[in-house]
């Protein structure tokens, strides 16, 4: 498990499961929270009821799509989003991730708690943004943890990625360094932590934690779909005590 190192209030909980600790056989092994990637049921199952025991409640499992939306746990029965969030102790928000970023937020009193999705598509397309307006709180008085994703020496990128940053906020080009093997059709390495930072920092988040674990290297410690295709998923939590 990883323990988020970041000022969050006394009665905010949160942690990243990492892939050691559970049952699932290969290419899951061995901790996948993941339901939806070909692995045993049972074995998903027992995994999620290992996790289960360290948390109040049965996370709020959504079903991620790459959006931007974000549902309020308990209040939304439609689950189809990629970010969630509580003002309720006891309730569990969590996204499943294998190198998109998870970025888990509080408030400084300890009010409200979300977990968000952010795959390149929902970053641009504003699902950070999105989670903190939802909050609402101001901005200056949120937090930001950014868990385990893919690292800027992995994730290459199409010239379309790009550009559906820059084209939203010009800033991000800083987040891009050429591949060095493009050819004719342009390669981009793309730093995904560097880029939820500048968006993070745009919506008015300056509290922001976190980053530098990479999941595609890490193959000890973390699921990698870039890496390997068929694997697990792990999860970030976070609940109100």
């Amino acid at each position: 498990m990883l323990q988020p190192d970041w000022p969050a209030p006394p009665g905010v909980k949160s942690l990243m499961t990492c892939r050691k600790g559970g049952v699932s056989d290969p290419p899951w092994v061995s901790f996948n929270l993941g339901d939806h990637v070909g692995d045993d049921p049972s074995h998903v199952a027992a995994n999620r009821a290992r996790l289960r025991r360290q948390l109040p409640a049965e996370p709020g499992w959504l079903k991620q799509v790459h959006s931007a939306r974000v549902v309020e746990l308990g209040r939304d029965p439609d689950r189809e989003a990629d970010a969630v969030f509580t003002r309720q102790a006891g309730q569990v928000c969590a996204v499943l991730t294998a190198d998109c970023l998870p970025v888990l937020f509080c408030d400084r009193a300890g009010s409200v708690v979300a977990a968000a999705h952010a795959g390149w598509r929902g970053l641009a397309e504003g699902i950070l943004e999105a989670t903190v307006a939802a909050m609402q709180k101001p901005p200056a008085d949120i937090l930001a943890w950014m868990g385990a994703a893919i690292g800027p020496q992995a994730f290459e990128v199409g010239d379309e990625v790009r550009q559906a940053f820059v084209a939203r906020h010009p800033a991000t080009a800083m987040a891009f360094v050429p591949h060095p093997s493009s050819g004719a059709s342009p390669k981009w390495l793309a730093d995904i932590y560097q880029l939820a930072r500048i968006r993070l920092h745009h919506a008015g988040v300056r509290a922001v934690y976190g980053g530098g674990r990479c999941t595609f290297s890490e193959a000890e410690s973390f699921y990698s779909y870039r890496r390997d295709g068929v694997t697990g998923r792990m999860a970030a939590l976070i609940w109100l005590a």
